[in-house]
Formats: C-alpha cells, sequence, structure tokens
C-alpha cells in the first residue's frame, strides 16, 4: 500500500490545479491574487496579510506591488516611480534583506511586543497585531549563479511575503503549503504580467488603438484596413533653431512637456497619437460620424493651444525657452495598418490624405496662420461653435488642383 502523502501536499494538488487553471485562462493579477489568499484561508492557513512584488517594464513605472489584507475587501495595487537612488523605504525592507542577502527565504517572529524589529514595515505589522511573517521569492528566469544579487538589475521574478496574526504564528504545514503553491502561482502570475506587460508597451509606444489591434493579433505585413478619419499634424515652429541654443538635456525636457499636453489633449478627444516626428507628432481621430470627428479635432486644437499658451507664459516666467505651435487638418481616406520589411514593421497610416495634410503644413508659414484646415473638415464641422474663416484658394505643392484653406477665428493661444 502507497504511504498517504503529507497533509501540506494533498492540501496543494486542488489550489495549484485552480492556480494553472487561472493562469491558462489569463486571469487579472488582482482577481488571481485575491483568490489565491482566500483559498489559502480556506485551507487553514491563519493569513492575515500577503503582499505580492513584482518589476514593472513600463517607461514610468519601476515595480509594482499587490497587498490583500483577510478583511480588507479588494486587493491594492501600488506603483512606484522610476527612482535614480532606491526609496528609503525599500533599503528598509525585509524584501530588500530578503535579494540583498541571496537567501530567497525570510521569517521572522513578530508575537513579543517588547522585541522590536530592524524593519520598520513589520514593526508597523506588530502594531496591527500580526504575529509571524514569511518571505519568500521565485525568479522568472535563470537564477544567476553568484549569492549576492545585482539588486541595480535583478532578474524578472516576484517577492511574495505572508503574515498572520495566530498566537501560534504559521505552523511548518503552512509554511510547507504556501512553497508547495508557489511555482504555480509564479507561472499564472508571469503569464498574466507578461500579456499585462506587452499590451502596456505597446499602447506606450503604438498608441492606444494600434496596440491593441497589434496585440488581438493585426501583425501581417500589408495588413491594412481602409478608413475615413481627420488627419492632424502638429508641430512646434522654430524648435530647430531652438534647439541649437540650447543643451541636450534642456532641449529634450522642453520636448517632453509640450509632447505632454499635446498627447493628453488629443486622447481626452478620442484622438489617437500615431507616430512622433522630430520635434512634431501625427494624429488621427477616426470616428464614425465625420462631424463628430472633426469637431473633435478642433475642439483639441484649440484646447490645446490655450494650455501649451498658458504653459509658454508659465516657462517665460522660470526663464525657460519656449517654442509655438502650428497645426494643419485634413480629413479623408487613409490606410491604417502594417507597413514596412518582414523584420521591421511599423503600424502607421499612408494614403494621399496623409500627403495632403504635409503639403497644407508648408502653407504655415507663408499664409501666418498656426491652424490651417481643409475644405473637408469645414464641412464636416461647419455645424459645429467654432468660427472657420476661409484664407481664399491655393494650389498646394504635389497636388493636382486647388485647395480652399480655413482657420479658426480668433486664433485660440495666439
Amino acid at each position: 500500500m502507497m504511504p498517504n502523502p503529507p497533509v501540506s501536499e494533498s492540501r496543494a494538488v486542488a489550489l495549484n490545479a485552480w492556480l494553472v487553471a487561472r493562469g491558462l485562462d489569463g486571469t487579472a493579477r488582482e482577481e488571481l491574487l485575491t483568490g489565491y489568499c482566500e483559498k489559502l484561508v480556506e485551507l487553514g492557513v491563519p493569513l492575515f496579510r500577503t503582499h505580492v512584488a513584482q518589476r514593472a517594464i513600463h517607461p514610468r513605472f519601476g515595480s509594482i506591488g499587490f497587498e490583500w489584507r483577510r478583511n480588507g475587501g479588494d486587493v491594492v495595487l501600488e506603483r512606484y516611480a522610476h527612482a535614480a537612488t532606491p526609496r528609503r523605504e525599500w533599503l528598509q525592507s525585509p524584501l530588500y534583506h530578503l535579494l540583498a542577502s541571496g537567501t530567497m527565504e525570510f521569517r521572522e517572529d513578530l508575537s513579543d511586543p517588547d522585541v522590536p524589529s530592524r524593519f520598520p514595515l513589520l514593526n508597523d505589522l506588530k502594531a496591527q497585531g500580526a504575529t509571524d511573517y514569511f518571505a519568500t521569492g521565485l525568479f522568472f528566469e535563470k537564477a544567476p549563479n553568484k549569492i549576492a544579487l545585482d539588486l541595480g538589475n535583478a532578474p524578472q521574478g516576484t517577492l511574495v511575503s505572508f503574515a498572520s496574526d495566530a498566537a501560534a504564528g504559521f505552523s511548518d504545514a503552512d509554511l510547507d503549503l504556501i512553497r508547495a503553491t508557489l511555482p504555480p502561482l509564479g507561472l499564472a502570475l508571469k503569464s498574466t504580467a507578461n500579456r499585462r506587460m506587452a499590451r502596456d508597451l505597446l499602447q506606450v509606444y503604438l498608441g492606444y488603438d494600434a496596440g491593441e489591434r497589434v496585440l488581438s493579433g493585426e501583425i501581417e505585413r500589408g495588413s491594412v484596413e481602409e478608413i475615413e478619419a481627420v488627419i492632424c499634424l502638429f508641430d512646434l515652429s522654430g524648435f530647430t533653431s531652438l534647439a541649437e541654443q540650447i543643451p541636450g538635456p534642456e532641449m529634450i525636457a522642453m520636448l517632453n512637456a509640450y509632447f505632454g499636453l499635446a498627447v493628453s489633449a488629443i486622447q481626452e478627444r478620442g484622438g489617437h497619437v500615431l507616430k512622433f516626428m522630430g520635434d512634431g507628432l501625427l494624429a488621427m481621430f477616426d470616428h464614425p460620424d465625420p462631424e463628430q470627428a472633426a469637431i473633435a479635432a478642433l475642439d483639441m486644437v484649440t484646447a490645446l493651444s490655450d494650455q501649451l499658451a498658458a504653459a509658454n507664459r508659465a516657462r517665460e516666467r522660470d526663464g525657460l525657452p519656449v517654442a509655438r505651435c502650428t497645426f494643419a487638418l485634413h480629413a479623408g481616406r487613409i490606410y491604417y495598418g502594417n507597413i514596412g520589411a518582414e523584420t521591421r514593421l511599423d503600424f502607421t497610416v499612408i494614403g494621399p490624405a496623409v500627403n495632403l495634410t504635409a503639403r497644407v503644413a508648408d502653407m504655415h508659414r507663408p499664409l501666418g496662420r498656426r491652424v490651417i484646415l481643409t475644405q473637408p473638415v469645414f464641412d464636416a464641422a461647419r455645424k459645429g461653435s467654432h468660427d472657420l474663416v476661409s484664407l481664399g484658394r491655393y494650389v498646394l505643392r504635389g497636388v493636382s488642383h486647388p485647395e480652399e484653406l480655413y482657420t479658426i477665428w480668433p486664433d485660440a493661444g495666439a
């Protein structure tokens, strides 16, 4: 007769199967961790708090944390911004000690109120009733051979801590159960984290709409969609000569400040930023209703013009360099999708409408207007609240027929 498996092993079987299923179906991390902790409690583990920390491959955040409490409701997500120097709270945390020591397991008895911990976090947990603390971790890639990790470039993985408020803390069987379920938990977290990471990076680098399309499988070269949209070329006028006069870091900071305002204004009104081009960007508004697309684009122009004017006044007060902006808008049919080589694709737009928008942008200097739009935009937006004034008919470079051009009056933000 085969011996019965240890109690902790038999308790782990069903929980591990549940974790694998959640990893396969792409359950969100918050839901996954909530279910995992609740099932540990159902299996008799006296769990009071669980915290999970992971690196984040994201332009804004260096790491993320998830905290679950037995009576605290939903898992709380915390994001930690990139920092040139580590936060003091991190350097004083038991998880940092865990990585620095290379042991990958740490436990501390918190049951004696007269014995303080060297870790501020554990003193806080003790004051909340915690009696036992256990932390461990998993690598999502091959672990380094050396004992001490390079904390500035630690491998991908997850750190998990558990706190109990039971009088006796965790039993050996409790910790064996936790250890037995950590690999499936790590795989499930890695699965959902990788997909979320891919979505975040694609949306940041390609834009929300293009990122979602690529993630959903629109990745074949030549796979394009023909759509109607308002195209907008936003440009910082005079930036080239200004860039020759200021240091590189100051130039980058100024570009980021202006682009930050521009991207927010575009996205808040349903537009999509397609690409950055030096000191300008290309955006589109593809609402199914041409009137709403045109009005949204013009709303963006007036709002962003005012925001940039206010930003320039503040920059001038602070002695910082400033740049002015221009907008060229045209509406028409474009091709939107994957274009390029087999080893290097770009999700972008092409077509005569895009080319004509670029020709309209050439007219800012000769016409002395920051905002210029074409007849199709005027026709779609004429029922809106913007006062659109004709600038006359012009023959644009590379365009076979004259184009009637318009501007917004008054010149908002001038």
